[in-house]
């Protein structure tokens, strides 16, 4: 049904570039996780989780590297690196999610208009208030813990939760990435360098750099 309709959503969406709530109350399906690999294969001709998860795992160890050497130029950013550090000791999906949490950082973009963390008991309005593109990461209140465990990890746009129980921050990305094409998004300004890298670089969607990110490449293909 959703294959059939496509060419009457698209031009819906890039002709009169609705509101993500109307889209989500006229194209429910457009939101559930299968169909935003299968709209975005339609629009790019790219399998969205693999061509990410390849990409993230071909980088993450040298993005890593490109962060530790920042310390030192970047002093205000070097707390926030080092914890990513920290939490990168030994599990493979930890550091892809410091690889990407720390993309922003490295790009000098607004690394905390892309993350969020709230608790579960948060009023659900609270936790996505001011929110455009984000990854909302749901956090257990009383837990008595040292690193508070995660409830759930959510896509939001618009300040609307899109997406909720995701397996991990890297599986929240790609589904973002993949809404932002499905829903015809423009990039945040103060995201533009990360989602270029993650289109250009990653996912090998387009060749027109823009000269931070050029260097981000050939530094990170060195």
């Amino acid at each position: 049904m959703m294959e059939l309709t496509f060419s009457l959503r698209r031009r819906e969406i890039v002709e009169l570039q609705p509101m993500v709530s109307e889209v989500l109350e006229r194209w429910p399906a457009l939101f559930c996780e299968a169909e935003i690999r299968e709209e975005f294969y339609r629009i790019t001709n790219k399998n969205l989780m693999n061509n990410f998860k390849e990409a993230l795992y071909q980088h993450t160890r040298r993005l890593l590297r490109l962060y530790r050497a920042r310390r030192t130029a970047f002093s205000s950013e070097m707390n926030q690196l080092n914890s990513l550090d920290q939490e990168t000791s030994d599990i493979t999906a930890h550091r892809q999610t410091a690889a990407l949490k720390g993309l922003a950082l490295y790009l000098r973009d607004s690394q905390e208009k892309l993350f969020r963390n709230c608790l579960d008991t948060d009023p659900e309005v609270e936790q996505t208030k001011g929110l455009t593109v984000d990854i909302l990461t749901v956090l257990k209140e009383d837990d008595s813990t040292a690193s508070q465990s995660v409830v759930s990890v959510a896509v939001v746009v618009e300040e609307e939760i899109v997406l909720q129980d995701l397996p991990d921050l890297p599986a929240a990305f790609a589904y973002l990435f993949g809404l932002i094409y499905a829903l015809n998004l423009k990039y945040p300004k103060d995201l533009s360098y990360t989602f270029e890298t993650v289109q250009k670089i990653f996912m090998e969607l387009g060749t027109d750099l823009s000269a931070r990110v050029r260097s981000h490449k050939n530094k990170l293909l060195q």
